[in-house]
């Protein structure tokens, strides 16, 4: 997710600002989703349970258990105090967690792969669900100031999404300057206004005690079940934590969620809970009826500004999250812009902004309450983290050299808390679960064949390359008519030789005196320092290798890692060096190894994907496309 607040200094992505200035970003950014879940967690979970009946104390005493100790377990004890020390060189999430995993196993794993597409399609569909949800629920509160405004929650809901998704491409940072601070007033109000009703009825501090949501459980049966899965409302948000570690460090996120965040939080359902045992009535609205009615209309502005804060930070955490699965080869190149000079983490991918837009605005005008779109909500975060569980066992049993045994004591109580809710959230499956799910299916069917179908353009491309050496060799001997300049070739293999070289010297019948074949790898580590960045080769008088390096969260800027070569040795000048790129058409065929449609997905995605000078950043008037048919 973007990060808000801080700044940088010449190391890439590496933040300086102080510890309160990162503190406060945390709370404007990392804490927004899950920070406005009181807006509807409490009163979603009690209607449910009271089944059409008036809530009973049974019933509010054991879904505030519940809620208490969701926050207690899956956020504070799981990802504050466990996962937050599991970090890929600073940097957080589900696929930096899969990168890790793979490095503490030495290889690629598919079984952890797999894991990590799943995590990441259901967190890009909580991306859709978070905008939808988070502003409905705040502007129903104009229901309970008016109820003649009850007509005008659904278009001000979709007015507000529509500029919010409007203005991503103009950049955040301005708006993200004030993120902290309307955070705190926001978790500031909740404390307050649950401190005014807690006094209503002071016996819900018994809530505290896990008994009476155990016992909720096993009195309720299938009831208790679905109950859960609308508790897991209240922790929505909570793998936001380890997402946006990289953007402000361990001590400022866990500082920010144990001395504020959480006690806000904790107090203001308790006092939800204590207005709707005094006034079982409150129940319907029982967030905006904690003040007076003269208030409830600038609540209602604060709970909107809240909101979007919260539908922004994960809006721009799904960017980052395509940005990385394109970096690690699982998505085609996706245009990606960088609206800020000063923040790493302020990006804007057009397509993916088209995407989430319409997928928001599906979900608003189908579901057109906050309620109903609960259903949909639990199935994709939960998901999430029973993924991130299962994940964190791996890298605490291998890379932290825990004994198996000792690993599972630790992470499996957390994968059982986290498969109870997905499997309480999965009975909702018909009621809305079956849009994230279907969207995550689609997700991960997508990046599958983009995998299979490149796997297998490699194969074939293989059997046609020459190897490097050898056309050396023959050169050496017939050596053609030879230019000035540098020419620089991209291939992902340097041990064979580009499309562009070989049709460069077939129809143009020339040499460049100085070529150069490039090769860009993408790292098992969110950043790569500039010392590792660049490595160099010569192999003849006219041929050399270099290869870059970035890392799986870095914008890969071609000329300006080349420029760091100069320090290697070569004479680096933009204006005498010309890049060749292949450009391949892809054409179906019958013996391609995947499935017909496969093959026409595959080869969408390859025309929807970003031209490859524009991903790398390399001067449009320097580069010559050679181009060639392929079939797949």
């Amino acid at each position: 997710m973007t990060a808000s607040i801080t700044s940088t200094d010449g190391h890439e992505g590496k933040v300086t600002s102080g510890f309160f200035a990162l503190t406060l970003g945390s709370i404007g950014v990392v804490f927004g989703d899950i920070g406005t879940s009181p807006l509807y967690a409490f009163r979603v979970a009690v209607t449910g349970a009271a089944h059409g009946e008036p809530a009973s104390r049974v019933v509010v005493l054991g879904v505030l258990s519940l809620i208490v100790w969701a926050l207690f377990i899956v956020v504070t004890a799981k990802y504050v105090l466990l996962l937050l020390r599991a970090d890929n060189n600073g940097e957080g999430g589900t696929l930096s967690l899969m990168a890790l995993g793979q490095r503490a196993l030495g290889r690629r794993s598919l079984a952890l792969m797999a894991l990590g597409v799943v995590g990441a399609s259901m967190f890009i569909g909580d991306s859709m669900i978070t905008p939808a949800i988070s502003v409905l629920s705040a502007m129903e509160g104009l229901n309970v100031a008016t109820p003649a405004l009850e007509h005008y929650v659904v278009p001000l809901t979709v007015l507000i999404l529509v500029v919010l998704f409007a203005v991503q491409s103009k950049g955040t940072a301005l708006v993200a300057s004030a993120f902290g601070p309307v955070m705190v007033v926001w978790f500031a109000s909740l404390a307050v206004m649950g401190l005014v009703h807690i006094t209503d009825d002071p016996s819900v501090l018994a809530a505290i005690n896990p008994y009476y949501g155990l016992q909720f459980l096993l009195s309720h049966g299938t009831i208790g079940l679905v109950t859960l899965g609308a508790v897991f409302l209240a922790v929505t948000g909570g793998e936001a934590l380890y997402a946006d570690l990289g953007h402000f460090g361990r001590t400022p996120i866990q500082s920010a969620w144990l001395f504020f965040v959480l006690p806000s939080l904790l107090i203001n359902y308790f006092g939800q809970g204590a207005l709707v045992l005094s006034d079982p009535t409150a129940l319907e609205h029982s967030f905006y009826r904690m003040v007076p009615e003269r208030l409830v209309l600038p609540l209602v502005g604060l709970a909107a500004a809240a909101t979007v804060i919260a539908s922004q930070a994960v809006i721009t955490g799904a960017y980052s999250l395509v940005g990385q699965a394109v970096q690690l080869g699982l998505l085609p190149r996706f245009e990606v812009r960088y609206t800020s000079e000063s923040h790493a983490g302020q990006i804007y991918l057009p397509r993916v902004n088209r995407l989430l837009l319409i997928g928001v605005m599906l979900l608003v005008l189908l579901f057109r309450t906050s309620d109903n779109l609960a259903s949909a909500y639990g199935i994709a975060v939960s998901t999430t983290m029973v993924v991130d569980g299962i994940m964190g066992f791996v890298v605490i049993w291998k890379l932290w050299n825990w004994r198996p045994a000792a690993a599972a004591a630790v992470i499996l109580p957390f994968v059982v808390v986290d498969s109870t809710f997905f499997s309480a959230n999965l009975l909702k499956l018909m009621e809305g679960a079956w849009m994230p799910l279907l969207f995550g299916a689609t997700m991960a069917v997508t990046i599958w064949t983009w995998r299979r179908g490149s796997g297998i353009l490699i194969q074939k491309t293989r059997r046609i390359e020459v190897p490097l050496d050898d056309l050396i060799k023959s050169l050496e001997k017939r050596p053609p008519h030879v230019v000035k300049g540098t020419a620089v070739f991209l291939t992902s293999d340097p041990a064979f030789v580009p499309t562009a070289l070989l049709h460069n010297l077939k129809h143009n019948k020339v040499l460049h005196e100085h070529n150069v074949i490039l090769t860009i790898e993408t790292a098992q580590t969110p950043r790569v320092d500039l010392s590792e960045r660049v490595r160099m080769e010569k192999i003849s008088d006219k041929f050399s290798k270099v290869r870059l390096r970035f890392g799986f969260m870095e914008s890969p800027n071609v000329p300006k890692a080349l420029a760091v070569a100069r320090k290697l040795g070569w004479q680096f000048d933009i204006m005498s060096t010309s890049f060749f790129v292949s450009r391949r058409s892809l054409k179906p065929s019958s013996q391609s190894g995947m499935p017909r449609w496969q093959d026409h997905l595959f080869i969408a995605l390859s025309r929807s994907a970003n031209d490859a000078t524009d991903y790398f950043q390399i001067p449009t008037g320097r580069v010559v496309e050679v181009g060639t048919q392929v079939t797949i």
